[in-house]
């Protein structure tokens, strides 16, 4: 009898324990989360977590690749540092149109993370898949769309806060290049590498840098931008779901039915768009949430809209937990906060909350999840700024 009541007696101690932290956790998700909602109230969080991204994002390109997880190999590992560098610019975009006192602060940095982009060791990830390097030559129809996509995108971004003309050969022969390669191209599109299909997403990027130029630029792509938009509406929409497509084939305008619809990719699809067809963007937005929002038990975006996945892992959408995407999730909320949409961005925010905890220190705020995927807080940050 006594040993039966010492065993009731330790599962309702470790029962008050788990209850205890439960409610704890819930405290402490509403007292992190209870200034969210204006540019105002989160100026403060926002600027931590700004210094904390500037700490770890602007250092030696070696250190940045060693921040990158080194289980999913040599090409993720180069694309996650770019990608970092690219949304943390994005970030301090936002931040800097956001709150002018940190617009100087905002365009030394973006400078700085050019130079890194622009180091070797971050172009290697896209001169082994094309076997050149992107910055070699501008005349040939390999497409490096990777590459030279988000380093345009930067370039376009430190102009546009005020950035001087350091960079300006540059960026007007990427976005050249780009522009003629699109056109070139047998249905407007270039391949992120040599023999793999179409990423959406990847192309989104080259045009969002296209439409940024123009609009410093007289228009003077517009035109590409345009003839990609009309194409997107008319040939690349999901039957199903009415969402741009994910994917689409090499050789032709025909989408692939094998091929799904993603939750990461249409979230960051949506995003994009914000940038090029406001209204396009908003239509898309619309039909994401209706295929792909789940607000129970937390708020987020699915990745799979035809089928439940509980536990799962995917490179572009991370790990899948309870059906939601952690990248799509992300991405959404860009779109959310883009639309003033406060209850989806509230709920996304507390559901990055519960899932990532934020950690400050000596100035600096970031999610602890960020101590394994970096490039998830560069992705928080440039979303939940996008005002």
């Amino acid at each position: 009898m006594p040993r039966i009541i010492n065993e009731h007696k330790t599962l309702a101690i470790s029962l008050l324990v788990i209850v205890s932290l439960i409610i704890l956790k819930g405290i402490w998700v509403q007292c992190a989360t209870s200034n969210h909602g204006s540019v105002e109230n989160e100026k403060v969080e926002v600027e931590r977590r700004m210094n904390y991204l500037i700490k770890m994002v602007v250092t030696t390109p070696e250190r940045l690749l060693g921040e990158m997880p080194s289980g999913i190999g040599m090409q993720f590992q180069g694309e996650w540092a770019l990608y970092t560098c690219s949304m943390t610019a994005a970030a301090l975009v936002n931040i800097g149109l956001q709150y002018p006192m940190q617009k100087e602060c905002a365009v030394e940095n973006i400078a700085k993370i050019i130079e890194i982009a622009l180091s070797p060791d971050i172009r290697r990830y896209d001169r082994m898949r094309w076997d050149e390097d992107p910055l070699d030559g501008y005349s040939d129809m390999n497409s490096h769309l990777s590459y030279l996509s988000h380093l345009a995108w930067m370039m376009g971004g430190y102009k546009q806060l005020g950035g001087d003309d350091r960079y300006d050969k540059l960026y007007h022969e990427v976005c050249e290049t780009m522009n003629r390669r699109i056109l070139q191209s047998p249905n407007l599109n270039l391949p992120t590498y040599p023999d793999e299909c179409i990423y959406v997403p990847d192309m989104l990027v080259a045009i969002v840098a296209l439409t940024n130029y123009s609009q410093m630029y007289q228009g003077k792509y517009d035109e590409v931008v345009r003839q990609w938009l009309t194409m997107a509406k008319s040939k690349w929409i999901d039957r199903e779901t009415g969402l741009l497509v994910s994917f689409l084939p090499n050789d032709d305008y025909l989408q692939n039915e094998e091929w799904p619809v993603k939750g990461s990719y249409s979230a960051l699809n949506c995003y994009y768009l914000t940038f090029i067809d406001p209204a396009f963007a908003k239509e898309q937005y619309e039909k994401l949430k209706k295929t792909f929002l789940q607000k129970n038990p937390f708020m987020g975006i699915k990745e799979y809209y035809d089928r439940s996945c509980w536990l799962g892992m995917d490179i572009d959408a991370g790990p899948i937990i309870m059906n939601l995407s952690p990248s799509a999730t992300a991405f959404a909320l860009g779109c959310a906060t883009f639309f003033h949409d406060t209850d989806v961005r509230n709920g996304i925010l507390k559901t990055a909350e519960i899932a990532g905890s934020t950690v400050n220190c000596s100035g600096t705020s970031h999610y602890l999840l960020a101590n394994y995927a970096l490039v998830g807080e560069a992705i928080m940050l440039a979303m939940r700024t996008t005002f």
